[in-house]
């Protein structure tokens, strides 16, 4: 079996009025890379890669030629494929072609997922029991409480209560965008309104330094988090990391930010944190993150990936060490997961159902393509 074409699109969401902030940036609404490989032998199979920055460095590459390399290729030989892409990082090519070292990261992410969606149709299997079939149901968060222009906490909280009514159990509310002070008072709103038999997840987004941090998880831990993510800033975050997790009791987490494999293990090398939060999409596709998911269960840390939940079910449902997959229920916020498939995963009382199509399970609607969708190749 070979590529033998490709198809790539960027799918973005709308323009709101209102942009969802976060402790230090504003997230976009949708900003995925979706590749479409197709096969000598007629299966198709589809991945993602996701952006909080530009996507039009990825989407030069696919104009200059990066897909050549990519056509001819055994879709059922993910490893070698990933290795070919992920080492021109290190080539005078990618230079002579402009093509940066995170462009590529995202690249080989996509086509990776893409291979392993076309090895589980070969092989008539989900993906989740390809990468050892642990479970076929996996529980799930909503990502919530974002900051708003001229939002209050009689937003917030009407916001928390209608997410609660629709039945969800896990809440990941945000903070580091407001005083210490006002932040506490936020995610006591949220603890009020969901009450002491549903899981809190707390997201700096690596707004605070150590100071802060410290006073922060002596503040937090009466609201009993399930996990406090990414607390500290970037620049030295693995040693104070470490420290941060000495003066708590709330498990740490993080990864979502990290660009390769590496970086992941360097976190958990660190013994800091109890939750690993990779995302397939932004680095490594399924090669790199059995890899991870492996690394975990053997260092005693939980699989919980950032973002796009049905594409990380099938890992999380694979191995012992799954956790939670992140949601987004509110179409405003992420009008994809709300969209781009029709025959999304069933959710109900905080827990995920994988479907058992083979491969990804999941069939892309073609009317969300067109609706968000722009063809690059």
């Amino acid at each position: 079996m070979q590529i033998s074409g490709l198809e790539v699109f960027i799918l973005r969401g709308p323009e709101i009025d209102r942009p969802h902030w976060v402790s230090n940036f504003t997230v976009p609404t949708a900003n995925e890379v979706l590749v479409r490989l197709k096969t000598s032998d007629g299966i198709e199979g589809f991945g993602l890669a996701t952006s909080y920055t530009s996507a039009e460095p990825v989407l030069n590459a696919f104009r200059t030629g990066i897909g050549d390399i990519i056509v001819g290729e055994d879709p059922l030989a993910p490893e070698r494929l990933y290795e070919k892409l992920f080492s021109l990082t290190s080539q005078r090519l990618a230079h002579e072609k402009g093509w940066g070292r995170e462009t590529l990261v995202r690249i080989s992410s996509a086509v990776d997922i893409a291979c392993w969606d076309i090895m589980g149709k070969a092989a008539g299997l989900p993906l989740y029991r390809m990468f050892g079939g642990y479970r076929n149901t996996v529980p799930y968060y909503v990502t919530c409480g974002y900051y708003r222009d001229g939002k209050d906490d009689a937003e917030l909280r009407a916001e928390i209560e209608y997410l609660k009514d629709q039945g969800h159990t896990g809440f990941k509310a945000k903070v580091g965008g407001l005083s210490l002070a006002d932040d506490i008072a936020r995610m006591q709103i949220v603890r009020d309104v969901i009450g002491d038999d549903c899981d809190l997840m707390i997201d700096v987004n690596r707004a605070w330094d150590l100071p802060t941090a410290t006073e922060a998880v002596r503040l937090l831990e009466p609201l009993r988090p399930r996990w406090l993510e990414e607390p500290v800033r970037w620049a030295d975050d693995r040693r104070e990391l470490k420290m941060l997790s000495q003066r708590t009791t709330i498990p740490l987490s993080g990864g979502e930010s990290e660009v390769t494999s590496y970086g992941c293990r360097a976190l958990l090398e660190e013994q800091a944190i109890r939750i690993l939060q990779f995302d397939v999409t932004m680095f490594g596709g399924f090669t790199e993150g059995r890899k991870m998911a492996a690394l975990c269960e053997l260092n005693h840390v939980e699989v919980t990936p950032h973002h796009d939940c049905f594409v990380h079910a099938p890992l999380v449902a694979a191995t012992p060490a799954g956790g939670f997959v992140e949601a987004f229920t509110d179409p405003e916020r992420d009008p994809l997961q709300a969209e781009l498939y029709e025959n999304p995963l069933a959710m109900a009382n905080g827990w995920m159902t994988l479907n058992d199509d083979p491969g990804l399970g999941l069939t892309l609607s073609e009317a969300a393509i067109a609706k968000y969708g722009t063809q690059i190749i």
